[in-house]
């Protein structure tokens, strides 16, 4: 059986949580009994969570960037213990992707969703792999399924995400560790109310897509996902041949007019 973590274990570390999902998932962590180490740029942010729960701790930083990183995780150690859990959650997504390729926006999309989870996953790993045992969670997305318009930079860097996590799992889970991948649809974020355009459809809150991540952690299977009916329907569309696939995603995905 797969290592599953609990309070007992040590710590849960929580990345992007100074909002949406990751806010959610670091406060019902909290209430499920885990001493949580929230991280996030917005120091602020981090503060105002802490102050509702007082297992929430939080250690402001950057993602991108690789030192400051490291240096949490061995702070979040010392003053708290082993880290059990990880749930490596920051990413960021930016709207002017809809409006034409850009290299900067591309790049700057790469360098936290997948660097960002590259910079947390080398001292963790390095980590647990000593003790045996722990538990690392990774974001990715329903986008990281396959192309969709408007989504270059963004679903690139969740597919990345995905077949990373698929490597780790076989590289990792033989030595005592759990590797998971967390593929949301539309969750009402920040980030998804920069969607004003274009359908979102079965959207769901923050809250009840933290049940279902936090539940997953409980049950340790690989894959983390919903809601189910999207989830299936982005599977069943990867089965289909390009001639077929490209104009199905051109007509489901077109822009929607909206009143506002």
């Amino acid at each position: 059986m797969s290592f599953r973590a609990r309070p007992a274990d040590g710590v849960a570390f929580v990345t992007g949580a100074s909002s949406g999902i990751g806010r959610a998932v670091a406060l019902l962590l909290a209430e499920r009994g885990f001493t949580v180490a929230a991280s996030a740029r917005r120091a602020a942010e981090l503060d105002a969570l802490a102050a509702q729960n007082p297992r929430i701790f939080g250690f402001p930083g950057d993602v991108a960037d690789a030192k400051k990183m490291a240096a949490i995780i061995a702070g979040v150690e010392a003053a708290h213990g082993p880290i059990a859990l990880a749930f490596l959650n920051a990413g960021v997504y930016f709207p002017a992707e809809r409006d034409g390729f850009d290299t900067d926006v591309a790049w700057r999309a790469f360098e936290v969703n997948v660097g960002g989870a590259i910079n947390c996953l080398g001292p963790l790993l390095a980590a647990m792999a000593l003790r045996a045992r722990g538990q690392i969670a990774i974001t990715s997305s329903l986008a990281g399924y396959g192309g969709i318009p408007g989504s270059l930079a963004y679903g690139a860097s969740k597919a990345a995400l995905i077949y990373m996590a698929e490597v780790l799992k076989l590289t990792y889970e033989p030595a005592g560790l759990t590797i998971q991948i967390v593929n949301p649809g539309f969750v009402e974020t920040p980030m998804t109310a920069t969607n004003t355009d274009f359908e979102m459809p079965f959207i769901m809150s923050a809250e009840a897509a933290a049940k279902i991540i936090c539940d997953g952690f409980g049950k340790g299977g690989f894959e983390i996902v919903f809601p189910r009916r999207l989830a299936l329907a982005f599977k069943a569309a990867r089965l289909l041949p390009y001639p077929l696939l490209f104009p199905l995603m051109r007509r489901v995905t077109r822009r929607v007019r909206r009143d506002v």
